[in-house]
Order: C-alpha cells, then structure tokens, then sequence
C-alpha cells in the first residue's frame, strides 16, 4: 500500500530558486529549474526552466534560459530559446535572441533584438535555424 520513497529518484528539474529582495550576489548561476530574482546578480545565469526578474530585480550580464518575464532591470545579453515577456516596469539595456517576444506599454529596451532566425538550444548547447520563412 505504501512504498518507500527514494530520495536519490527525485529530480532536480522541478526546482524553484529564489533570490529575495535585499540580496546581492556577484557571479555566476545555473540550475536545471526555475529562477525568480528580486535582489541582485552580477554574472552570468544559465537555466534550462523559465527566468523570471520582479519588479525590485536587478541583472547585469548575460541571460541564457527557455523563458523569461521581466519586470525589473536587465543589463547585458539575453537569449530566451522560446517566450521572453517585458512587462511595463522592465528595463532592458543589450541584446536579444529570442523566438518569441512580447513587450507591454510603458517597457523599455535599447538595443538589438534578433527573433526566430537563430535561437541557442538549451538543452543541448547547439544552434538550430528555421528552415521556412513565415509570412503574416
């Protein structure tokens, strides 16, 4: 009826990390799971879930990730492989590479932004490209 749960079974993937307001962290992160920052990081941060900025976050560096909604400050590189979402308090200073973008009123961004032609893979490292055009 019951069974005993392994703890080496379970999986880091499903993990959520937080960085809370108030915290300042110099140098690099990656993690299989979800990241929110509220604080600060100065370095690179490469996750393979969904990175999302809060409205009190700070970022310098450069962002590698599946998704992301920012709502605070980002300076530096973010390549997002599917959905990035600014929402109307994000500011974003640099470049992006994403698939997908969606930028509410009142966002702002300065910088270059190249969308579907050529997004890092994430779970493999390696870069696809679309083979068709699409036309609206």
């Amino acid at each position: 009826m019951f069974q005993k749960v392994n703890k080496s079974s379970v999986q880091d993937g499903a993990s959520i990390n937080l960085i809370g307001n108030g915290t300042n962290i110099v140098g690099d992160i990656t993690s299989n799971g979800d990241v929110r920052i509220d604080g600060s990081l100065k370095g690179n941060i490469t996750i393979s879930g969904k990175l999302v900025i809060g409205p009190s976050g700070v970022l310098e560096g450069t962002v590698t990730c599946q998704n992301a909604d920012i709502s605070g400050e980002i300076k530096g590189t973010i390549n997002v492989s599917e959905l990035l979402s600014l929402k109307a308090t994000a500011k974003l200073l640099g470049d992006i590479v994403t698939g997908k973008i969606s930028i509410e009123p009142n966002a702002t961004f300065t910088g270059t932004c190249n969308m579907g032609a050529v997004v890092k893979n994430i779970s493999n490292g390696t870069r696809t490209g679309q083979e068709t055009a699409k036309t609206a």
